[in-house]
């Protein structure tokens, strides 16, 4: 069999925990996949360990038992998150963002793969001790955003339809207020969806009463299930009073200025930074 260097070990340990956030793996893999001791192993571990802190990149978790092992817990620094929000709100707050209504057009963004992770990551670090479920969110903008968040967190993806799918079997359908409109729109989630008594955490694109995020805490009470977090990409805090007290955001929107652009800056959670 092949024998590995220690900087090849703690390469491919470090890809390998990286890629599997959330997820315990046992030695016995890196030590049969490096044909190397297990207490060899484990100093390559302390390695990557001390390198991720160092980096504020996440951290390595040890995990006790028979079935124990180490699993990676994906982070980012304070200072590195500003840097990103301030960065897109730059791109946000060009002129030709605005379209009728004053609203941002922002779906390029969301379907950036590179400022979804990050975005993702940064939502998910927020929620690292929460020990959910599932990440809820709606159809469909707000989808990229909530799975990097889930793959980050490692549980699995959620999807509530504004519309029941035929395809899709039995669903539990509930009718909300928007909370800007005080329209009444309704949201479904197929009964196998989610297991009873599950934890959870929504994760959207926008918020700007919201009112949505009100809705999937009454439909995830017809599954006996809880929400315990919310994140959003950009919150609106122009529109004042929220259906929901506590929330993660990124970026917040403030209007529009005389000059004819969207007023954008970093949220409140990177003033310490």
């Amino acid at each position: 069999m092949n024998k590995y260097s220690r900087n090849q070990r703690v390469t491919g340990i470090t890809k390998i925990l990286t890629e599997n956030p959330n997820k315990t793996i046992n030695l016995k893999k890196f030590t049969e996949l490096f044909n190397a001791a297990k207490s060899t192993i484990s100093e390559d571990i302390v390695i990557v360990r001390e390198t991720l802190s160092m980096l504020a990149m996440g951290r390595v978790e040890t995990v006790a038992g028979a079935a124990g092992g180490v699993k990676y817990i994906c982070g980012v620094s304070q200072e590195e998150s500003r840097i990103f929000a301030e960065e897109v709100c730059e791109i946000l707050s060009h002129k030709d963002r605005l379209i009728p209504g004053n609203f941002i057009s922002m779906t390029d963004i969301m379907y950036n793969p590179e400022i979804v992770h990050k975005a993702g990551v940064i939502l998910a670090s927020a929620f690292n001790e929460l020990h959910i479920d599932y990440v809820v969110t709606v159809e469909t903008k707000g989808i990229p955003l909530a799975f990097e968040v889930a793959k980050m967190l490692g549980v699995q993806l959620v999807i509530v339809r504004r519309d029941p799918k035929v395809t899709e079997g039995s669903t539990v359908s509930i009718n909300y207020a928007s909370g800007s409109t005080n329209r009444i729109q309704t949201m479904s989630l197929t009964r196998n969806s989610i297991k009873k008594g599950s934890k959870c955490i929504f994760i959207d694109d926008f918020m700007k009463a919201g009112g949505t995020a009100r809705g999937i805490i009454n439909l995830l009470k017809e599954f006996e299930s809880e929400l315990l977090g919310i994140g959003v990409f950009i919150e609106n805090i122009e529109s004042g009073h929220k259906l929901v007290e506590e929330y993660v955001s990124i970026i917040q929107f403030k209007g529009i200025s005389p000059e004819g652009k969207s007023k954008l800056n970093p949220s409140e959670i990177f003033e310490k930074a």
